[in-house]
């Protein structure tokens, strides 16, 4: 079996950054909009909910991918966001998306989310740091 931190970290991997993407205009018009891009929201949005999380219900997700309950709330309330976006771009374009009223919402939840999950991956690392070091003294 593995070690909870292993799970946690690869489902971290790949949600950190999604969120991170979410969070910042600069990258989606220079990535997203890029038609021969690695990355666009539809991506982004298939990491969040199919993928590694279910942002619909992430408490499901606690100790797997999210590491409090601040992170779960945050991503339901992203999702909420998403939703609101999604429904003023009818033709759900990437570039409509950005567009649309709504998005400034998502950037700005998905900003907070990011800035929480990231502090806890560096209290984690903190920790282990720690940890390392007291087993060798």
């Amino acid at each position: 079996m593995e070690d909870d931190r292993v799970i946690m970290a690869r489902a971290r991997v790949h949600l950190v950054p999604a969120v991170l993407a979410l969070a910042n205009p600069p990258w989606q018009r220079d990535v997203w909009l890029d038609p021969e891009a690695f990355e666009d929201l539809a991506s982004v949005i298939h990491t969040l909910f199919d993928d590694f999380c279910d942002a619909e219900h992430p408490e499901r997700y606690l100790g797997i991918g999210l590491r409090s309950e601040e992170e779960a709330v945050l991503l339901r309330e992203l999702d909420r966001a998403l939703t609101v976006a999604e429904a003023q771009a009818p033709g759900g374009s990437d570039e409509e998306m950005l567009r649309v009223q709504g998005w400034g919402e998502v950037v700005a939840v998905a900003g907070r989310l990011a800035q929480v999950m990231v502090g806890h991956d560096l209290d984690e690392i903190l920790a282990l740091h720690e940890a390392r070091g007291a087993a060798e003294a």
